[in-house]
């Protein structure tokens, strides 16, 4: 999951240690390392009409409510009947808090009120890759596990949440920030705390975002047992993206792979496939998997002899690590929550594609770039000769083959990182129309 530099800043003051960002979001300018182009795509409001979700299935997305040209009033409520809301973090007091102030355009209040006029169920997010320091000792104890409920309690009685989601980045591993709070027992005491909260909140739905993997236990490998937690959660949405990355991969590969049992074992690294098995095989049924789907691809630095090869764009090629790529106009560097100053992300949304000028407006390749839908992933590519610079993203095509993924495995539905990401729904129509069979 993302986290701004907006709310990274605000995490440095408060608390003495804080952490680094996954992916930085920001809404300031940067600048876009990308062709130029007379496109004026921006984070839209709709122009289209999205289609409906399918089958009852779940059409998920997250509210980021840092963004200044994306609030509440930017929403495309349709074609969704549930968005989270991203969010609150994890505090030093053993507390959640939400950073933005009630009377903000995109404060809880404004988010609630809009998500029930238009009838899509409203979700609290507490968490995020900066959000996460201090699950653990948040939850380390009886006394803390309480704290802590109760201020969620709180939380969802004054606003009037009717769902809450814990992205906790990670339980019991050091896969998350340089200076979380860490237990081997991160997760057994996560289930206490979900069945404490569920007690105290019987009829609000609870969910959480994961990694491909299940959490680690005690030992710090995957859980093979987590019947309890599907007792108590409604859903997990498995957060399949970032699996590559141009700050933790030595080579450009998918950002969100359906499937890559047809890679080489060294490419290997996690899909939508085999996380549904690894999570079915620790108990959570199927119809309580949501899948998480990617608006973004991330950018990466690459010469032109490394990427084109025989005419065609090469397979997981190297790229250079010493310039890195600034993405669209979301992207930005600059310091983390820990204070620690971080490059920018080279993530591009893709609204960030089409101001960019490697897709048209209707998302095809524009003129000049260079394609390749590779067919393992089910995912595209595309890059620029001139600035060199290749994104690993999703786009219509990729999109539907998730939807018919969905469908064919009996998933719950898709959640989408993030709101705003899309341009005129060609990704929530095409993953959508695959659900409802209308595609």
């Amino acid at each position: 999951m993302k986290f701004s530099l907006a709310i990274a800043s605000l995490l440095v003051l408060p608390f003495a240690a804080a952490a680094p960002t996954c992916s930085l979001k920001s809404s300031s300018a940067a600048s876009v390392a990308t062709p130029t182009s007379t496109s004026t795509a921006t984070p839209p409001g709709s122009t289209s009409t999205p289609t409906n979700p399918g089958n009852g299935s779940v059409a998920m997305a997250w509210f980021a409510n840092w963004h200044t040209d994306y609030t509440v009033a930017n929403i495309t409520w349709s074609g969704f009947n549930r968005i989270s809301y991203f969010g609150a973090i994890t505090s030093a007091d053993g507390t959640a808090i939400i950073t933005v102030s009630d009377s903000s355009p995109s404060g809880p209040v404004t988010f609630v009120a809009a998500a029930k006029q238009n009838n899509v169920f409203p979700v609290l997010t507490i968490g995020g890759w900066d959000g996460s320091i201090y699950f653990s000792s948040s939850i380390s104890t009886s006394s803390n596990r309480t704290t802590f409920v109760q201020s969620i309690v709180s939380m969802v009685n004054k606003y009037g949440f009717q769902g809450v989601e814990f992205d906790w980045e990670y339980p019991g591993s050091t896969n998350g920030l340089s200076c979380n709070t860490e237990s081997p027992q991160d997760t057994a005491n996560l289930l206490l705390m979900l069945q404490e909260l569920k007690t105290a909140l019987p009829t609000v739905s609870l969910s959480a975002a994961t990694p491909v993997k299940p959490w680690n236990d005690a030992s710090g490998n995957p859980s093979t047992d987590l019947t309890s937690f599907a007792k108590v959660l409604d859903y997990v949405e498995i957060m399949n993206y970032d699996v590559y990355g141009d700050t933790f991969s030595k080579v450009v590969g998918p950002n969100s792979p359906l499937d890559d049992s047809c890679a080489a074992a060294a490419d290997q690294t996690g899909s939508a496939t085999s996380a549904v098995k690894s999570w079915t095989a620790a108990g959570f049924s199927a119809k309580q998997i949501v899948l998480g789907v990617p608006s973004y691809g991330h950018g990466y630095s690459i010469s032109q002899s490394a990427a084109v090869q025989a005419n065609t764009l090469a397979a997981y090629p190297s790229f250079n690590t010493n310039n890195p790529v600034t993405g669209d106009s979301w992207d930005a560097a600059g310091p983390d929550a820990c204070g620690i100053s971080q490059p920018a992300s080279g993530d591009f949304n893709f609204w960030g594609l089409i101001a960019g000028g490697f897709l048209n407006e209707d998302g095809s390749v524009a003129s000049g770039m260079t394609y390749r839908f590779d067919n393992c992933s089910q995912t595209p590519y595309v890059y620029n000769p001139n600035t060199q610079v290749m994104v690993a993203y999703d786009n219509a095509q990729s999109f539907t083959a998730k939807g018919n993924f969905i469908k064919q495995a009996g998933l719950a539905g898709f959640a989408l990182w993030e709101m705003g990401g899309d341009y005129n729904n060609i990704l929530l129509n095409a993953i959508n129309g695959a659900i409802s069979g209308s595609s």
